[in-house]
């Protein structure tokens, strides 16, 4: 989410652009240039102007046991659920943005798809991952035009169900580039011990109108709309939550998906050329940032990589007390990616946002290290004249 550089933006989806904190807040985490700093030594604030002396500090206070961490999550799809499915909600206000943001990100991506996928590979068909998808918007936009099969994964139903209704006209016209799944699951793991109110969502994208019928009928008989389920945790109390004579037929194949907010998404090994997050990896702690991105590695094919896009904080953190997110420094981002065991091949500054919002800073990241080009053989010596004697 896009933020201003005055508190109060967003955090689980930062989806919006980035809000910052006024320099007078900024003041205090400025630190010598010839000290070297680390995010756990960073200062941080949150949007009500209160300091941390460290990221630690504030994770500690508000996800330091599974009850907090449970709650942290819950608040952060809360205060989204309350968000209107429309452009200027998932942009916080921002709806102008949506132009430079692909734009920007359109060169980024022609840049990194040729260094990583030169034309003359046999690498058919693209496959990317859009996490934090919203309503489709970077999907409909950018991904579904370089990709032939995008995936989208949002923690927020109604606004996957704007996703799935946007894109699944594009179905019936373009069978070459096209989305596929829709998964209603967020980027961390669930806890073990919460007891969730989740919706159980069934994504038909292509069924015949005879076997669809069907199928809703035996799906009816065997899950009622409220149904106790027991799991290997807690019983999650489920429920059917869109109408299913609302799909339109598309085609004589069904791909379909069974995700609930309860579940844990880990990709399908080998699938994704590319896994894209823009403005929803702040909603996680370092932990869950982690342990999303060891989890997702195993998605990517061959080459693969993923792109991160969100917004920067000057130092150390900036913590959204409203919508549960965290807006950290390039540093800080690094020390992650580091724990994560990822490489930054490429990255690139967004430009032409308004003044007055953060920073915004895309990454593309590998598991593999750059390969660095040798260095030339110095010609000094060869080329310097001969002393006459």
């Amino acid at each position: 989410m896009l933020r201003h550089c005055v508190p109060s933006c967003f955090v689980f989806r930062t989806r919006t652009p980035g809000l910052t904190t006024s320099d007078s807040h900024f003041a205090s985490l400025f630190f010598s240039q010839n000290r070297k700093i680390y995010r756990m030594d960073a200062a941080g604030l949150d949007s009500y102007g209160r300091e941390f002396e460290t990221a630690d500090e504030m994770w500690r206070e508000h996800a330091g046991d599974s009850s907090k961490k449970t709650q942290w999550y819950r608040d952060g799809v809360s205060y989204w659920e309350g968000v209107n499915a429309t452009m200027d909600g998932v942009l916080g206000g921002f709806a102008n943005v949506n132009e430079p943001d692909i734009s920007c990100s359109e060169d980024f991506l022609k840049i990194l798809l040729s260094e990583r996928f030169p034309p003359d590979a046999s690498r058919q068909p693209l496959v990317v991952l859009d996490c934090g998808s919203g309503i489709g918007r970077l999907t409909k936009n950018l991904l579904i035009r370089y990709f032939n099969e995008v995936d989208l994964l949002e923690p927020v139903s109604h606004f996957l169900e704007a996703a799935r209704e946007t894109l699944a006209a594009g179905c019936q016209t373009n069978t070459v580039h096209k989305a596929v799944n829709f998964y209603c699951v967020p980027l961390q793991l669930a806890t073990s011990d919460s007891t969730v109110d989740c919706d159980l969502f069934l994504y038909c994208l292509c069924l015949p109108a005879a076997a669809f019928d069907l199928f809703h009928r035996c799906l009816q008989c065997f899950l009622s709309p409220s149904t106790n389920c027991n799991t290997a945790m807690e019983p999650l109390q489920c429920h059917l939550l869109s109408p299913f004579s609302q799909f339109t037929p598309l085609s004589h194949s069904a791909r379909f998906s069974f995700f609930s907010p309860s579940l844990d998404f880990t990709p399908d090994t080998g699938r994704y050329d590319v896994i894209w997050i823009q403005w929803c990896i702040g909603h996680l702690t370092d932990e869950d940032f982690v342990s999303f991105f060891k989890r997702a590695k195993v998605g990517l094919k061959p080459g693969g990589f993923f792109v991160l896009k969100e917004n920067i904080a000057r130092s150390g953190f900036v913590l959204d007390n409203e919508d549960r997110s965290v807006t950290r420094s390039d540093m800080y981002f690094k020390e992650l990616f580091s724990q994560c065991g990822l490489h930054v091949y490429r990255s690139k500054d967004q430009t032409g946002f308004p003044e007055g919002l953060f920073a915004v800073k895309m990454y593309a990241l590998t598991t593999d290290a750059p390969k660095r080009a040798p260095r030339a053989k110095s010609k000094t010596s060869t080329n310097r004249p001969r002393t006459i004697m």
